[in-house]
């Protein structure tokens, strides 16, 4: 029962919901809100007793309406740091929104109010502090967000992907991962992949994915690799440059007897690029390393100089620091210095295998299950 906006409030004959999860504004946040959805389906749960509550300007607006969960979308925005007139709107949109959320939880009166972060989460983390709904905050960075620090402060319980979380009453459940991710075989699903991707089996094939928004000087480096490259013909790169980024971007190449150069604006097919890819290009975004971790993706991961707290470097060392991954810090990311990598990976293929093993051991616990039994277990017990 899809709601499009925060208007279309659900009649009162409708059925209790089980839990209500909230959060979004960018892929970062919406797929592990997806994440959990999927994994409270597994445990026996409806998609309709599960609401998603989000922003009306985020990508959720996009991501949801496909999904079988019913979905509310209320006006709020972020505060940024620096000055913006946007930060004008921040707090009486934020209260508007919460008192449409209280009403909306109060109607359907969840077991459980799930947060995953960012600041589509406040209205109805708010709302559940207000009914005294249990709030369960899903942490997955290394280094918290200030949403997910601010709603844990009241949470009965913050379901943390690492063990030095500084979130209180933190329980190490994993991180919220994709069930189309976590089902990736990267050995019995590679042909079928390529197939469809439409990849050639003896090409070395480097996916890049830049997050939702898409990466500038990823986009640039790469274009610079591919030019360098173009008469390889045993190269190809999957290049995902972002939507806003698609009408700028180099073009495609498809020669032959040169390097097979795909570019698209967004990536939903991602299960794909990690059964096919033999080398994964991105930032250090929660979701980007957890999945890296959880199908033993070898991966060259820059972190966003502009994330707050530089929280995508503290992301990225949880793989690099056990030899996982690749870090390249973004001030060091050139053309000269990510050449060098790939071409070593490349002729080394015993470090890039080394790198996939590592990742995927580190990805045990996002592949456990205990985020689900986690949120059930407080449903029944706080509900």
């Amino acid at each position: 029962m899809p709601e499009a906006s925060a208007a279309a409030v659900a009649p009162v004959d409708v059925p209790p919901l089980f839990a209500v999860i909230t959060g979004g504004g960018t892929a970062g946040h919406v797929l592990p809100a997806l994440s959990v959805a999927e994994a409270l389906v597994v445990r026996g749960h409806q998609p309709g007793e599960i609401l998603y509550i989000g922003a009306l300007r985020g990508i959720e607006t996009r991501l949801l309406p496909p999904t079988p969960y019913p979905h509310v979308f209320f006006d709020v925005v972020g505060f940024q740091r620096s000055f913006s007139r946007r930060n004008l709107g921040f707090a009486p949109k934020l209260l508007r929104a919460t008192r449409e959320a209280t009403a909306l939880l109060r109607q359907r009166r969840p077991k459980v109010v799930v947060s995953v972060g960012g600041y589509a989460s406040m209205p109805a983390v708010l709302a559940a502090r207000r009914l005294k709904i249990p709030v369960v905050v899903v942490s997955f960075d290394k280094r918290p967000g200030k949403a997910s620090r601010v709603a844990a402060r009241s949470a009965v319980a913050s379901a943390v992907a690492f063990s030095d979380s500084p979130l209180p009453r933190a329980t190490v459940t994993g991180a919220p991962v994709r069930q189309s991710i976590l089902g990736v075989d990267r050995v019995d699903d590679r042909v079928a992949a390529r197939e469809q991707l439409g990849i050639p089996l003896d090409r070395f094939l480097i996916c890049v994915f830049g997050g939702s928004q898409g990466s500038g000087i990823l986009n640039s480096v790469i274009a610079q690799f591919v030019e360098r490259h173009c008469d390889r013909g045993d190269l190809a790169v999957r290049h995902v440059v972002g939507e806003r980024f698609l009408a700028e971007a180099s073009a495609p190449r498809r020669d032959p007897n040169g390097i097979l150069y795909d570019v698209i604006g967004y990536e939903d097919r991602m299960p794909l690029v990690y059964a096919a890819c033999d080398l994964l290009v991105g930032r250090g975004g929660a979701s980007t390393v957890i999945e890296v971790a959880a199908t033993g993706t070898p991966a060259i991961l820059v972190p966003w100089s502009g994330a707050a707290e530089d929280h995508q470097t503290d992301n990225i060392r949880w793989l690099s620091d056990s030899g996982a991954a690749v870090l390249i810090p973004e001030p060091e990311f050139d053309l000269s210095r990510f050449d060098g990598v790939v071409l070593r990976l490349i002729d080394h293929p015993a470090e890039l295998q080394v790198l996939g093993e590592r990742a995927h051991a580190l990805g045990a616990p996002h592949r456990s299950g205990r985020l689900g039994e986690l949120i059930d277990h407080i449903a029944e017990t706080n509900g």
